[in-house]
């Protein structure tokens, strides 16, 4: 007798294909977020001045210092207290945005202060406006320093998804978790949804790879 049988997942793949268009419509949208989140967030944490550092600082440290489903759990339970109330998806595109931002403003604030500040100087000898050489001189070279430790970050948001399922967001894991239900061949379930995750994972890495050579193609040029 076969242990695994594999039919009653597999005969359910037109649900897990919805799970998994679900998961990285969610993931992409946080990521896109995040990254706004972080940009503004690390600015903001090397300002000058204290009203806009202090409230950035207290912001990444609650984030990374409560469980990501604690998170979850606050914006989709504890916002219709104070008459909010969002919808499962909507909820979780917003708590994945909110965590990742904090990892991230760290990662490009680490990118920012890797510019030398005599290639501002000479941003400012030629004439260039504050936001010119914010965009060409800081950002961009920062972004690019930093391109791979994003990566590994979007790579955890993703992974990270599967927690919303404990709001009802029916993703891969959710979708995955609805199918045991039906069919209670937990193993093969679970080692169905491991093997899309490494696909989602390695699908991600080859598409930010294709970006970073877009974005940056002066990295490859000194190769």
């Amino acid at each position: 007798m076969n242990p695994l049988d594999f039919s009653g997942v597999l005969s359910r793949s037109d649900l897990l294909l919805k799970g998994v268009w679900l998961t990285a419509q969610i993931s992409l949208a946080a990521m896109a977020f995040a990254l706004v989140i972080g940009v503004l967030a690390a600015v903001m944490t090397l300002a000058g001045s204290k009203l806009l550092r202090w409230p950035v600082m207290a912001y990444v440290e609650v984030i990374r210092n409560t469980p990501f489903i604690v998170q979850v759990f606050l914006i989709y339970f504890g916002l219709p207290t104070l008459g909010l109330r969002l919808d499962p998806i909507t909820a979780a595109i917003l708590a994945m945005s909110i965590y990742g931002g904090a990892y991230t403003s760290e990662i490009i604030r680490a990118g920012i202060q890797s510019i030398n500040k005599g290639q501002i100087e000479a941003g400012r000898a030629l004439g260039m406006s504050p936001l010119t050489i914010f965009r060409y001189v800081v950002l961009k070279p920062a972004l690019s320093s930093v391109f791979p430790s994003l990566v590994a970050q979007f790579i955890l948001l993703l992974l990270s998804s599967s927690v919303v399922s404990a709001i009802s967001v029916p993703e891969l894991t959710g979708t995955g978790n609805d199918i045991q239900g039906l069919t209670l061949r937990n193993m093969e379930i679970y080692l169905v949804i491991a093997v899309i995750y490494v696909a989602l994972v390695a699908a991600l890495k080859g598409g930010m790879t294709v970006l970073e050579r877009v974005l940056f193609p002066f990295k490859f040029l000194r190769r």
